[in-house]
């Protein structure tokens, strides 16, 4: 091989290289370590996903209701 087409192959070679790198270095990625979720490079742009604390018994409507029907037959009889 001649110098120039060594060199050739020595500059594509190089930018290449540059080029995966620069790839694998502007994609997010999201992992866990340790059962902790670690951000993305993106985290800042993400939109925040907030849920509001509920109650603690997702039925309590239905069961006061049940429990005020037990009362009720109750003093019926």
């Amino acid at each position: 091989m001649t110098a120039s087409k060594t060199g050739r192959r020595a500059c594509r070679t190089f930018l290449l290289g540059l080029g995966l790198f620069s790839a694998l270095g502007l994609t997010g990625c999201q992992f866990d370590v340790g059962g902790q979720t670690l951000p993305s490079p993106y985290y800042l742009q993400d939109d925040v996903q907030y849920f509001p604390p509920g109650a603690q018994f997702p039925l309590a409507k239905e069961a006061a209701a049940q429990k005020a029907w037990s009362q009720e037959q109750a003093l019926k009889k």
